[in-house]
């Protein structure tokens, strides 16, 4: 018998790339043995609808997008109880969780024979404020606003690219926030330029976290802050040591933990998986354990 499975699709995602071997993949994955019913989303927040609603009626879900779309089904399997696996075919600009798994990107029948072959495996999800969820990453400060400030023009005509030119303008703009964050383990208050909770081993496909310090499913997020260097330069100088994957900079924290909850003198504006997070003065992130079990 055929196992039933609900694919979320996201056609704006990649410039279209889902198109590029689609139905190639729809054939994998019949031949694999799944009975693929298709929903196509119009706009933000409509793949947690359809995850929310359709879920508890297919063995297995799956998404074609990127990080967001990713971000969105996961919300939407949040509500059920026990959530079929998820398997993921990325489509997205940065695809940071696919880099994080070894899923092919922008490879619509590869990704697909990955989820036929794949072992669903223990996948913890961020908790944002009471209600909201994050698959791998909320921030603040430095570069995040890049991620969805960038003109979907650019993202469409230079992909990755497009992030890197955002960044760079954004370099002289960026300022410290004095940053009050209470975590497990104690109290850390400070000027921060930078501060994020994470599950991934990669974020905005630039930076690369070392894989023996990340793991996905252990209920503990990597929390991550940058103090104040002093000048443009010196950030220059710690964003340069990050990318070549150098963290012994004094200003530079990582930090572990299940529960971050960060207080501002004023609101400042956030990011959750690449998208828009809204301003807030006040926030508090968790780590939901395993809740989701993602094929990879």
């Amino acid at each position: 018998m055929k196992r039933k499975l609900l694919l979320i699709v996201n056609p704006a995602a990649g410039r279209g790339a889902y198109k590029q071997g689609f139905a190639d993949a729809l054939y994998t994955l019949s031949q694999g043995g799944c009975d693929t019913t298709v929903y196509f989303t119009e706009g933000r927040g409509d793949a947690t609808v359809l995850a929310r609603d359709h879920a508890k009626d297919y063995d297995l879900a799956a998404c074609i997008g990127g990080d967001g779309t990713l971000s969105e089904v996961m919300a939407g399997l949040m509500q059920h109880q026990d959530p079929p696996a998820l398997g993921y075919i990325p489509m997205g600009t940065a695809n940071d969780v696919a880099t994080t798994l070894g899923i092919p990107k922008n490879n619509t029948v590869a990704a697909a024979q990955r989820i036929l072959g794949g072992t669903p495996r223990p996948f913890d999800v961020g908790g944002f404020g009471e209600n909201e969820y994050f698959a791998y990453i909320a921030a603040f400060g430095a570069f995040t606003e890049v991620s969805y400030a960038t003109p979907q023009n650019q993202k469409k005509v230079l992909g990755h690219l497009a992030y890197v030119l955002q960044g760079a303008m954004a370099l002289p703009k960026i300022e410290a926030c004095h940053t009050r964050v209470e975590y497990d383990d104690g109290v850390i208050e400070a000027d921060l330029v930078y501060g994020s909770m994470s599950n991934s081993t990669s974020v905005a496909g630039i930076v690369k976290l070392p894989e023996e310090m990340v793991s996905l499913g252990d209920g503990m997020s990597e929390l991550v802050l940058v103090k104040d260097p002093g000048s443009v330069l010196d950030l220059a100088e710690l964003a340069d040591s990050v990318l070549s994957r150098r963290f012994d900079s004094d200003k530079l924290l990582i930090l572990h933990t299940k529960k971050a909850h960060f207080t501002f003198d004023t609101p400042v504006a956030w990011t959750r998986d690449g998208e828009d997070g809204g301003s807030h003065q006040e926030i508090t992130l968790y780590n939901y354990k395993a809740p989701i079990r993602l094929i990879f």
